[in-house]
């Protein structure tokens, strides 16, 4: 007698094939070799315009030998969670060079952003509590959001009119970004600042793509839009963006990370970064204070891109970031247009829902202080002439 067959309670298959139908089935592609804002993959070598490494660092000697020096005393890895023996000198003197940096009064390293943000909201708010997020952040974010006791209101992106109205006093935590990653804009710090102090409820800041690229130092969006670090009560921020390394962290108040240490279960009950990885973010700190010169070089960099593509006919969000989101509208014609580009040397990845909302694919193109302008005209010329809407699938302006 044949058994039946048993499929099991989750329909994968299904998932996937609806995916792959509507053109949002997503595909790993190891790299060979990612430096110098270049690439190399399946032995063909790349001009690199995906990676988040905006300042070059992650391949810099000296954060390459801090990294090793770390391994030698310290090992490869932590070898517990932060609470019994995995937090080391290391990671307390990064701790103190970022609350120093940053001007906060302490700091709590976390393994990845992701982490991070979602061990603070889980961490602080019940069931009494109100979350209020911008439509548009992270998806750590609003995953966990969506999970939570209380009740999540998120507002229209960087609608503080629509915020006001959302707002009542004393009842939780307004969250927003610093530059969005999928559009390169920024948050209106100074009117989030206001709004927060007149309700009395809590701010915090997702500045993982503004930190080492914006303000004085790259201090990040609070020190560009000149908003005082104390205005906002939480601070996220990572180390895998333009310090080129990995890991995140939370700063604050000392009471914060306190309540954090004893109360953050992603905090708790993870082993801990490396020291190594520590010793390897204190170098890069270092190094990112003194890059004026690179971030003045990917203003230029920005400018130059912006300028050209807008006099090729391509519609851009409006972003003065490294993160610059050329729209296409239709998932199919983002893929056509990433795979042209390939064609003719240019890595560009396509960013498609429900990363971002239907309608509104694109290609998610970041320069970094490894690209020349050059490089810019190279990615110019492989665009070429924007197509009519119709050759493109229906394009989304914006």
């Amino acid at each position: 007698m044949t058994s039946p067959v048993v499929t099991g309670p989750f329909a994968l298959g299904e998932a996937l094939a609806e995916r792959d139908q509507a053109a949002l089935l997503r595909r790993r592609t190891p790299v060979d070799v990612a430096s110098g804002g270049r690439i190399r993959v399946g032995g063909r070598d790349y001009l690199n315009l995906s990676a988040n490494d905006y300042l070059g660092l992650a391949d810099h000697p000296a954060i390459k030998a801090a990294f090793k020096e770390g391994i030698d005393r310290y090992g490869a890895g932590a070898g517990a969670s932060p609470l019994v023996t995995g937090y080391s000198r290391a990671h307390q003197e990064l701790e103190e060079t970022l609350a120093d940096w940053l001007g906060v009064e302490a700091v709590l390293l976390f393994n990845c952003g992701f982490s991070a943000n979602q061990a603070v909201l889980k961490a602080l708010l019940g069931k009494e509590h109100l979350l209020w997020q911008d439509k548009l952040n992270h998806a750590s974010l609003q995953e966990m959001g969506s999970q939570l006791p209380c009740k999540m209101k998120r507002f229209g992106h960087n609608d503080m009119a629509a915020l006001a109205r959302q707002l009542e006093p004393n009842r939780g935590l307004i969250v927003s970004e610093g530059v969005f990653s999928m559009d390169g804009d920024q948050g209106p710090w100074r009117e989030l600042a206001t709004l927060a102090a007149q309700s009395g409820n809590w701010l915090m800041i997702d500045d993982a793509h503004g930190l080492g690229v914006l303000g004085p130092q790259g201090r990040g969006t609070l020190a560009a839009q000149g908003v005082a670090p104390a205005s906002v009560h939480i601070h996220m921020g990572t180390f895998g963006k333009a310090l080129g390394v990995a890991g995140a962290f939370v700063g604050g108040s000392r009471e914060l990370v306190d309540y954090l240490v004893n109360f953050a279960r992603h905090y708790v009950y993870s082993t801990h970064m490396p020291a190594a990885q520590a010793c390897a973010v204190s170098k890069s700190i270092e190094l990112v204070r003194a890059a004026d010169e690179a971030r003045a070089h990917l203003v230029r960099l920005i400018a130059r891109f912006r300028q050209g593509a807008q006099a090729q006919g391509w519609t851009l969000v409006a972003s003065n970031t490294p993160i610059q989101p050329l729209l296409v509208g239709e998932s199919s014609a983002a893929l056509q247009l990433a795979e042209r580009l390939r064609e003719r040397g240019v890595w560009v990845s396509a960013i498609r829902p429900p990363t971002v909302p239907v309608g509104t694919a694109r290609l998610r193109i970041t320069l970094c202080d490894a690209h020349g302008e050059d490089d810019v005209d190279r990615l110019l010329e492989a665009l070429g002439p924007c197509p009519s809407n119709d050759q493109r699938g229906g394009a989304h302006a914006a």
